[in-house]
């Protein structure tokens, strides 16, 4: 009985013994319970507090004061985005939103959705804040669109029939520029006083009796199969792929057409100060956006004085 005794008091003292350096090792080692925070951090592992180098802006990015402008997209949204990487230097992100009419970058830009656009001359601006009741106006004028006389169905001005049709654009001011074309051409006559006002009712004379058809500015190129000759904006016509080179007549570079249908940059009235956008006119109106036009689109395109 001693014996057992013996035993058992050596067994429970073995145990003891080894317990106790059970858990002196546990308190030594740390505790995967233990907070993150407490943790120190593992010198490859970023701070906490430093930003993540893929998220963060660059700090130029982030000085950058954004633009959003509208336009056409031959020739003005393609002038606009040569001139992005020069704007960037002035310290403006440009964004450009194409339009494909005359209307909507105007509505746009009255209802703040842009900052600017790009794509009209100043009369058309000035008739469309009269019939729309809109306050925008020009901050500079950047390039001019010669407009061209195209053939269709008639291969030559000489050979225009009695009642041959010439499509025209539709709205106010491309209308008349298109009638003094077509009167510098010699096929009209039109009311001296009408000047850039007017409309194929201000048509004093027409020897030939010409058929005058008035579609929307964009529809002109695709109405040549339809009509003997058609009257077609710079703009529109470089994008249906016509060169200025083939037109039968093109406005002369010291006409009044010249003079006074220069492509603008339009804002709001009360936004002419902005800084953003007259950087924006500063380098339209630059060197190297000139040379880009000039070697871009061959006389199709003029740099504004």
């Amino acid at each position: 009985m001693k014996k057992v005794l013996s035993l058992l008091l050596s067994v429970l003292l073995v145990v003891s013994v080894f317990a106790g350096c059970s858990s002196n090792e546990s308190s030594d080692a740390p505790s995967t319970d233990a907070p993150a925070s407490d943790a120190a951090p593992s010198e490859d592992a970023p701070s906490e507090d430093a930003p993540s180098e893929d998220a963060a802006p660059s700090q130029d990015d982030a000085d950058l004061v954004s633009i959003t402008v509208g336009a056409t997209p031959t020739p003005h949204a393609e002038i606009l985005n040569f001139a992005k990487d020069l704007l960037k230097e002035k310290g403006v992100d440009l964004t450009v939103q194409e339009f494909t009419d005359y209307v909507l970058p105007n509505m746009a830009l009255e209802s703040s959705e842009l900052d600017a656009n790009f794509f009209q001359h100043k009369p058309y601006l000035d008739n469309f804040n009269e019939e729309n009741k809109t306050s925008l106006v020009s901050i500079g004028a950047i390039h001019y669109e010669p407009m061209g006389i195209f053939a269709g169905k008639t291969a030559a001005l000489a050979d225009l029939a009695d009642g041959a049709k010439v499509s025209v654009p539709n709205d106010a001011t491309n209308e008349a520029r298109a009638l003094l074309l077509l009167e510098a051409q010699g096929l009209i006559k039109l009311n001296p006083e009408a000047g850039v006002q007017a409309t194929k009712n201000d048509i004093t004379e027409n020897p030939k009796n010409l058929d005058i058809v008035e579609l929307e500015a964009a529809q002109l190129a695709r109405s040549l199969p339809d009509v003997d000759i058609s009257v077609i904006n710079g703009n529109y016509a470089i994008q249906a792929g016509l060169s200025l080179a083939d037109a039968l007549a093109t406005e002369a570079a010291d006409s009044l057409s010249a003079e006074t249908y220069a492509n603008i940059i339009a804002v709001r009235a009360g936004d002419e100060q902005r800084e953003e956008l007259n950087a924006l006119v500063e380098v339209l109106k630059g060197d190297e956006v000139k040379a880009f036009i000039n070697e871009t689109y061959a006389g199709a395109v003029v740099p504004a004085a």
